[in-house]
């Protein structure tokens, strides 16, 4: 997942936090004759639905107008998290502790970029992950890439 800015994600933070959502994540990426995209993604204990992101995409709008934190063309998504959560931050990692999650990292580690397991907590800015039997401990700031894997 492409961060953005974390100038950006303060900022963003700030006004979905204010009409009572969580924001999961921010996304910003490509650049070509369609702009870039900024997606948002937003959860709410009673979970997310289309009137939630509509709220959330017009008070961000009208901020990032007058801020104007973006200077190219870009299109603006607001959505859930889904049933593959991203995770981002290591307080998302703890809350999902005792779930399934897939993740890839920058440098491989073990030999390895990508490691599927249940998740069992962070310890000193690393994500417990425990994979067939084996506790890796996948430093946060290697990981490129991790999302909840849905369990039917």
């Amino acid at each position: 997942m492409r961060s953005a800015p974390e100038k950006l994600v303060r900022l963003l933070r700030d006004e979905v936090e204010l009409l009572g959502y969580e924001l999961v994540a921010v996304e910003l990426s490509g650049q070509g004759r369609g702009g870039m995209l900024l997606r948002i993604y937003i959860d709410h204990a009673d979970g997310i639905n289309l009137d939630d992101c509509v709220q959330v995409s017009h008070q961000v709008s009208g901020v990032l107008d007058v801020e104007d934190p973006i200077r190219e063309k870009y299109r603006l998504e607001v959505s859930s998290p889904g049933l593959d959560r991203p995770l981002v931050e290591e307080a998302h990692f703890e809350r999902f502790t005792g779930h399934k999650a897939r993740i890839k990292t920058r440098v491989k580690i073990d030999d390895r970029h990508r490691f599927t397991g249940v998740l069992q907590g962070v310890e000193e800015h690393r994500v417990l992950l425990e994979d067939d039997g084996v506790l890796y401990r996948l430093p946060m700031d290697e990981i490129e890439t991790a999302r909840l894997v849905p369990e039917f």
